[in-house]
């Protein structure tokens, strides 16, 4: 496996996690580039999720490093970890809305967290946000209950971005989501990244994303990092895992298809 260059945004060494006597992550390493999307892709309970909380302090680690920004996790001091958490945003699987709160309030929550800024302020750039996820002043004071799957992980990618972060964390952002709305999505987050130079990391099983979006992807099996570099890298690994994921019939026929429909 090769790691990735001089000065990674995420840089991960010999990761263990595990829960009781069960192992989830064991010696994992990776490094995420700077602006760049990275795709990580693996079986389904495979430690994907749990990476991913376990980089943002979610989850706790048995041994091993993770630097993000430059800043070493485990030296960091209160304050520079709370400094770190604004550098950053999450939008968790199926959006993890707070019910009780409207959108707007859902949006303006980890400002009121960490920012000690008015409340028209916080509008103003809580409108500017919406506006940038495709949503509008009409779906402010609307609450999670009353959001279609589309518009939640809209809201909730709003929120991510809520503090004008440079990482960006996505947990399956197109799960759930109908084809249109998945590929209207994974544009919107293609588009976010460029206009933003943000380094999205994104846990995802969408064969579209990891073709359209992703600069590089990631495969965890077996609490490691087996495989990473562009799509054509993943044809060209002998990893059983990744030959069956890739090569497969199902992968086989959708890539052919997509390919069809670009000629």
């Amino acid at each position: 496996m090769t790691l990735g260059g001089a000065n990674p945004a995420i840089s991960v060494r010999d990761l263990v996690v595990g829960f009781g006597d069960h192992t989830v992550l064991d010696r994992l390493s990776l490094d995420v580039r700077s602006g760049e999307i990275l795709g990580v892709v693996g079986a389904s309970g495979g430690g994907k999720s749990v990476f991913l909380r376990t980089m943002i302090g979610l989850v706790p680690k048995r041994s091993g490093q993770v630097v993000l920004l430059g800043t070493d996790l485990d030296r960091a001091s209160d304050a520079d970890l709370r400094g770190l958490e604004r550098r950053w945003g999450v939008l968790f699987q199926h959006g993890a809305l707070f019910s009780s709160l409207t959108v707007r309030q859902n949006v303006q929550f980890p400002m009121r967290e960490y920012l000690g800024i008015s409340q028209r302020l916080m509008d103003e750039v809580t409108l500017a946000k919406l506006e940038m996820v495709g949503l509008g002043p009409d779906d402010l004071d609307k609450f999670p209950s009353e959001l279609s799957g589309g518009m939640t992980k809209r809201v909730a990618l709003a929120r991510a971005l809520a503090l004008d972060p440079e990482i960006v964390f996505l947990d399956e952002p197109t799960s759930g989501l109908d084809p249109i709305s998945a590929g209207e999505f994974d544009e919107l987050i293609r588009t976010l990244q460029t206009t933003l130079k943000l380094t999205v990391f994104m846990v995802t099983h969408d064969l579209d994303s990891l073709r359209t979006i992703c600069d590089r992807i990631a495969v965890l099996s077996d609490g490691r990092i087996v495989t990473v570099g562009p799509l054509a890298a993943m044809y060209e690994s002998d990893h059983p895992w990744v030959k069956s994921y890739f090569g497969g019939e199902r992968a086989s026929l959708h890539f052919s298809a997509a390919a069809a429909t670009e000629v």
